[in-house]
């Protein structure tokens, strides 16, 4: 972990990274990848001391309120965070300021922000979004070795409804020839449906892979697999989206049973519902320029 200074925060979709990196040690996480351009060893979390500070100035002069996002690159709920309460912080000046807040995140560790979530969700609106990929907990263990069980994330995710804040689930990547299978799906379905999710994202059955990312990934599979990198490489070559062969049938299921819950199941569908504050404070004024 080391320390570093903001000069900016919030991103155009008014997302924020409070943290850089991950130790969460996901194999198959696409921001290990070259683009985002990492001038420091992933794992050494790069901490925005002073995220708290520019958020409030933020906040302070904006005169329409949205929604603000963290975790989209990084997850907020680092282990670092339990000591350095950053992303609590931030949540503190939502609430204080009456914006809308929703995290990504795989950590229980969200549980401790629950009277924050509350609070601006009773005001505005809070969405606690969690992945859920891996339904098998072994399996899940050796690709994601550094989180809580899906298990666990699914009891986080049945706390939060149990308080009335909604919540989204990120059922992505479904790994080829290892997690895209009738049985991984529909148990993270049930976890999901039991749960109350408002939505569930799933782009495809299937992941992303660029240079960086793909390269970890293969030494995973290289590790828990033997033969399977080559069949990717042979199959997917250089693709970026590389999508299972079942992808068609799985997601055939997954619209199907969504559908008849009335659960929200396009991207698109679940980004907007995320991304946007109730209609009351969405009213334009002459001063919405801000």
């Amino acid at each position: 972990m080391h320390l570093v200074e903001a000069k900016s925060l919030l991103t155009r979709w008014n997302g924020m990274n409070i943290y850089r990196g991950c130790s969460h040690g996901c194999v198959y996480c696409d921001s290990r990848s070259d683009c985002y351009q990492f001038k420091h060893l992933f794992e050494d979390i790069e901490v925005k001391q002073n995220v708290p500070e520019i958020l409030e100035q933020i906040l302070k002069n904006k005169r329409k309120k949205i929604m603000i996002s963290s975790g989209s690159m990084c997850d907020p709920y680092q282990p670092c965070e339990k000591e350095l309460k950053l992303t609590r912080r931030c949540l503190e000046l939502i609430d204080q300021y009456d914006f809308g807040a929703t995290v990504i995140t795989k950590s229980d560790l969200v549980l401790r922000d629950m009277d924050l979530f509350c609070s601006i969700n009773k005001k505005t609106k809070a969405v606690v979004q969690m992945s859920l990929t891996i339904a098998d907990e072994d399996l899940s263990r050796k690709l994601e070795p550094n989180v809580c069980s899906t298990r666990r994330r699914y009891e986080v995710l049945k706390e939060f409804q149990g308080q009335g804040v909604p919540t989204v689930v990120w059922m992505t990547p479904l790994l080829p020839y290892i997690t895209d299978t009738k049985e991984n799906m529909k148990t993270l379905l049930e976890y999901c449906f039991d749960a109350g999710v408002k939505g569930i994202i799933c782009f495809h059955v299937g992941m992303t892979l660029r240079s960086g990312d793909r390269e970890y990934y293969y030494k995973a599979l290289d590790r828990y697999f033997p033969g399977l990198s080559q069949t990717y490489r042979e199959k997917y070559k250089d693709s970026y989206e590389v999508v299972s062969e079942n992808s068609d049938e799985l997601m055939r299921i997954f619209h199907e049973e969504c559908e008849m819950r009335g659960i929200l199941h396009t991207p698109e569908d679940c980004f907007c519902y995320t991304s946007k504050l109730p209609e009351k404070y969405r009213q334009m004024t002459f001063f919405d320029f801000k």
